[in-house]
């Protein structure tokens, strides 16, 4: 079964897979040393063993003693610990060379561990009592039978040094390499430590309340791409960028939907207060105040409370992506019928149009909601400029788009609130100038026409200063497919 390291860190668990690795490698490379250097011995042992055999059987050859003469191993040459023994079925005669280079004959028992040799040539190993292991072999050919051996004791000792030896390198080696991949490890996996010591500190950070802002980074030495380890800080980094904009953004929502609610109470509270003072005065029957004035009253507040309503429910549609009607429109025919609605109502401005087409001013998209993009446009110039203005509609159309500007020669708008203009409830009373009697507008119609604008696919933006004002709309021009008609929100 494979061990269980889920409680284990990454460091230890390399360090193990690098130790037991090595392990591995220096075991199999020290078994295969050890086995070569045997086989290697071995046969060295096993090639003096068949000499020696022969050299008996000629020593024999040469000699013409009796049956029992093993006088060759008297003759020169002859190592320690030779045996050698004449067959004849069984062993007839054998003697051993001892240690002062003279003959001894074997006992029996030694004798009888040499019995069973077959005269082929083979190679044998046979536990000689009193001497040890011995290699042995026996020869029969055109001579006498013989049986020769040399003892396996100086080839095992060395063998047992060799792996007493390369049991010694690999230990050693080991704990050298064992040594320097835990310090290359621990200098590799450092990065990884601080990466996770920055997203430790991120999620201490409050990110559910309060302003997000300066959160922790993983130091920029350690988002270097080219390492797994860097990848990884480069990552994080990204992360918490994502989740900083995300929060910010998330912050400033929340503040834009404070500002909305607050705004929207106010001006839902001052009309609703109107009606319930008038109400209320006509219900006590005081002479202070003609019924029918209140009447006209009452009825005038709950216009101007419907229209902000209607207002608040379309940029709630807007804002949930509800599809608009999908059909051609000409932008042209569109903006004349607007301006002649606006200089109906606004006779103290002068109102031109100006027409530019090197194409078909046609888009796609709902005809009564960009009529009141138009409309809107033309009753903020109307309302927030004096009489005596010039008030410009121009339509523009390219190959590529079709352009919509309104433009003013008014007092313009203050710096300080052209970044808010299209913000909703955001007005522009004290400083551009109103036509007297207008109760003015309720601060949306500028959002209305982003939102709108927005939800075809187009684009809006505001230039002003001082006697020039221009609010610029572009909208993709209507390809030659046939418009597809979805829901009317």
């Amino acid at each position: 079964m494979r061990p269980r390291m889920r409680g284990h860190s990454l460091r230890t668990r390399l360090l193990l897979f690098v130790g037991f690795t090595l392990t591995v490698v220096c075991a199999a490379m020290a078994l295969t040393t050890i086995y070569a250097q045997r086989a290697y011995l071995l046969g060295n042992l096993d090639q003096r063993v068949s000499d020696a055999a022969e050299r008996s059987q000629g020593g024999l050859q040469r000699r013409a003693g009796d049956a029992e003469d093993l006088g060759f191993l008297n003759e020169r040459g002859q190592p320690a610990g030779t045996i050698a023994a004449r067959l004849d079925g069984d062993v007839v005669a054998a003697e051993f060379v001892d240690s002062d280079a003279v003959p001894r004959p074997l006992t029996a028992a030694q004798v009888a561990a040499l019995d069973g040799v077959p005269t082929d040539g083979s190679l044998h190993t046979r536990r000689v009592p009193g001497l040890g292991t011995y290699r042995v072999t026996a020869i029969d050919g055109e001579g006498v039978p013989v049986l020769a051996g040399l003892p396996m004791d100086d080839v095992q000792d060395m063998i047992n040094n060799l792996v007493v030896i390369e049991a010694g390198l690999a230990t050693a080696g080991l704990a050298v390499a064992g040594c320097v991949c835990a310090v290359v490890i621990r200098r590799q996996l450092r990065p990884l430590s601080r990466v996770a010591a920055t997203a430790v500190g991120v999620s201490r950070a409050p990110l559910g309340h309060g302003k997000v802002s300066g959160l922790v980074r993983v130091p920029e030495r350690d988002t270097d791409t080219g390492t797994e380890a860097g990848q990884v800080g480069a990552a994080l980094n990204r992360m918490i960028d994502h989740v900083e904009s995300s929060l910010a953004e998330r912050q400033r929502t929340e503040e834009r939907m404070r500002r909305f609610l607050a705004d929207a109470s106010h001006e839902l509270r001052t009309p609703l207060a109107s009606i319930v003072n008038y109400a209320a005065l006509m219900d006590r029957g005081t002479d202070r105040i003609d019924p029918a004035l209140a009447w006209r009253r009452v009825s005038a507040e709950s216009v101007r409370m419907t229209a902000l309503v209607e207002d608040l429910l379309l940029l709630a549609r807007l804002d949930e992506g509800r599809p608009l009607r999908r059909e051609e429109v000409d932008l042209t025919i569109l903006v004349a019928e607007a301006l002649w609605d606006a200089r109906a109502a606004g006779g103290g401005h002068e109102w031109q149009i100006e027409v530019f087409l090197d194409a078909p001013a046609v888009v796609i998209g709902d005809s009564a909601r960009l009529h009141q993009v138009v409309t809107n446009l033309l009753a903020n110039a109307r309302t927030h400029t004096p009489p005596g203005t010039t008030v410009t509609a121009t339509v523009e159309a390219t190959e590529q788009s079709c352009v919509v500007r309104v433009r003013d020669d008014g007092p313009g708008i203050p710096p300080g609130l052209l970044p808010t203009v299209f913000e909703r409830f955001t007005r522009a009373d004290t400083s551009r100038s109103r036509t007297t009697g207008d109760e003015g507008g309720t601060g949306l119609g500028l959002a209305i026409v982003t939102a709108i604008t927005a939800a075809h696919g187009g684009r809006i933006g505001v230039e002003s200063e001082p006697g020039r004002t221009v609010f610029t709309i572009e909208l993709p021009l209507a390809g030659n497919g046939e418009p597809t008609l979805t829901r009317e929100i």
